[in-house]
């Protein structure tokens, strides 16, 4: 794939996913390594502020930004949005707050509420349902939990918030995901990490799974995570999920996000960006806009 330019001066990027985080609050990055999707992460048991994600963000192009939990104890979901209100107050920083809650607990519903009491930057809630045949690869603790009564209540609530639900699913959960997303056809599901295809080996998987989830107006791709199962940043890879996504879904149901830190783990935000710029730069303007701006600004309402 050749050069291309940068993206043109009317776009001022919007980071649809990043964290930060203190790392005495994050048992799993302050306590024993444990099995990951994105492989070993010893580089980022650290604390990441908002000042070192600003300063690698802004340089590259970043004007506004998503905040996605970062798996804080559930118990503890309220103070995760409260430390986030007060950094934002401080900083300006992040735009916009993806909260956590138990969402198979029956007490969730009150949860959101609180947290969408705290600070009007909270837009929803996102709680990780991936399950895989690798153990290794796991997060919920099994394949089928977006057909929990409990959680289906839950759902039903954040819609009456107006929330958005973050879906992180393999493709193997992609017919139960789109059963799920047809139930709540008033709540916006945001696809993470472009529905987390783990390896070229099942891309048709991965591709039918994408079609039934297009069907539903009301879901959204994340431009996401591309590095995560190959550790590196591939843009033939980027090429052919965005080119996909692009066709399925169209532009305006398409956005993008760094994931950072955990892309750190192998690249440094100037790639990462530039990598994306040059795939992206080979579709039309109008769509470079929406990827890269607009269709966050409206989902996220920044």
């Amino acid at each position: 794939m050749t050069a291309s330019p940068a993206v043109p001066p009317d776009i001022d990027i919007v980071d649809a996913h990043h964290h930060i985080w203190r790392q005495a609050d994050l048992p799993w990055l302050s306590g024993e390594m444990v099995p990951r999707i994105f492989g070993p992460y010893e580089p980022i048991r650290r604390d990441y502020p908002i000042d070192e994600y600003l300063a690698e963000a802004t340089a590259c192009g970043i004007r506004s930004s998503v905040y996605v939990q970062t798996n804080w104890p559930l118990d503890r979901s309220e103070d995760e949005v409260r430390w986030l209100r007060d950094v934002h107050a401080a900083t300006g920083w992040p735009t916009a707050v993806i909260a956590s809650a138990d969402l198979f607990s029956p007490g969730a519903a009150e949860v959101m509420r609180r947290q969408a009491a705290l600070t009007p930057l909270v837009r929803g809630v996102r709680l990780q349902l991936h399950w895989h045949d690798n153990p290794a690869f796991r997060f919920a603790s099994g394949p089928g939990r977006m057909n929990d009564p409990v959680f289906r209540d839950n759902i039903a609530a954040l819609a009456d918030l107006g929330g958005l639900f973050e879906l992180q699913v393999f493709p193997d959960q992609m017919l139960d995901a789109a059963d799920f997303v047809a139930a709540f056809p008033s709540v916006t599901f945001v696809l993470v990490h472009a529905g987390m295809l783990d390896d070229l080996a099942h891309v048709e998987a991965w591709r039918r799974g994408m079609r039934r989830l297009a069907d539903h107006g009301n879901v959204v791709v994340k431009l996401t995570g591309q590095g995560t199962f190959v550790h590196r940043v591939d843009e033939d890879l980027i090429d052919l999920v965005t080119t996909e996504c692009l066709a399925l879904f169209g532009s305006r149901r398409c956005v993008w996000g760094s994931n950072f830190p955990i892309e750190k783990l192998w690249t440094d935000l100037p790639t990462l960006v530039s990598t994306w710029r040059r795939v992206l730069a080979q579709h039309p303007h109008e769509v470079q806009l929406d990827v890269f701006a607009r269709t966050a600004r409206r989902v996220y309402s920044l």
